[in-house]
């Protein structure tokens, strides 16, 4: 057994002797400032990644850095209040492999979420965006080095990373609920520091409706392991050079918790529909 496959199994083993035979069939990650959504679970689980074995710790304002398992909506899930990101130092491979747990955990379907900023200049702090694709500037890919066939084959298709018929019954239930929902494409830069004007400028020409530092990687992962994906960005301040006014963490948490219902309400709306 390989390194990699053994991390993955004691980490599974661990969460699952902690769950107590609870089985999620629905996986979520929340971005900065989103860690709401997981107070709304009931009958929760809590883990803190700092016990799992071969986990990270999570090290960035906002991510509390735990499990929260339970029901919602019906649904039973298992959430990641708080995910790693790339801008830590930490290897890829590593920062994607609670969804490789996941997996192994019965997860059927995954929903991404993260905080970005607008690189289209028709949104507005505070918009949902539905991902409808995405762009990886890293450089880097966490399917890089050995395949793993017990996961999925070792040239993955990107054709439809972010489930299109599903994102299709979003976008109509968001209408039927008179929800703003914006759709586009998020575009992963490594960070921490945020995008230069220029850069915003090169991603609007590219085809990016919104950048941020996490999500493609994740979502990679879940789809190379037969996860469905789903991915929501809270466009939480304008990119560079558009308003000309400075960028901070602060004011993303912020506006972050300013459309707290909305997320909340969004997300509920969505798990019934996931499949």
């Amino acid at each position: 057994m390989s390194e990699y496959m053994r991390k993955i199994n004691e980490s599974t083993e661990f969460i699952k002797s902690e769950l107590n035979g609870f089985e999620p069939e629905i996986g979520m990650i929340l971005g900065s400032g989103l860690g709401i959504m997981a107070g709304e679970v009931e009958n929760p689980i809590y883990i803190e990644y700092s016990k799992i074995p071969n986990f990270l710790r999570s090290t960035v304002e906002g991510h509390k850095g735990r499990f929260v398992a339970g029901n919602l909506m019906g649904r039973k899930v298992i959430v990641m209040d708080g995910r790693f990101h790339y801008y830590e130092g930490y290897d890829i491979k590593d920062i994607t492999l609670p969804v490789r747990v996941m997996k192994c955990l019965g997860v059927k379907n995954l929903l991404l979420t993260n905080a970005a900023g607008g690189v289209n200049t028709s949104f507005s702090p505070g918009n949902l965006m539905l991902i409808t694709d995405h762009i990886n500037m890293s450089a880097n890919n966490p399917l890089i080095g050995k395949n793993y066939e017990e996961f999925g084959p070792r040239f993955a298709d990107s054709t439809n990373i972010y489930d299109k018929d599903l994102n299709s019954e979003i976008i109509k239930i968001s209408k039927e609920n008179g929800i703003h929902l914006q759709k586009g494409v998020y575009m992963f830069n490594t960070g921490p520091s945020y995008e230069t004007p220029a850069e915003i400028k090169m991603a609007r020409v590219m085809g990016a409706d919104a950048v941020g530092m996490s999500t493609v990687p994740e979502a990679i992962i879940a789809s190379h392991s037969g996860i469905k994906v789903t991915g929501i960005s809270c466009i939480t301040n304008m990119a560079a050079g558009i308003l000309n006014q400075k960028i901070n963490h602060e004011e993303v948490i912020e506006t972050a918790n300013e459309v707290k219902s909305i997320f909340i309400k969004l997300v509920k709306l969505i798990l019934p529909e996931l499949k």
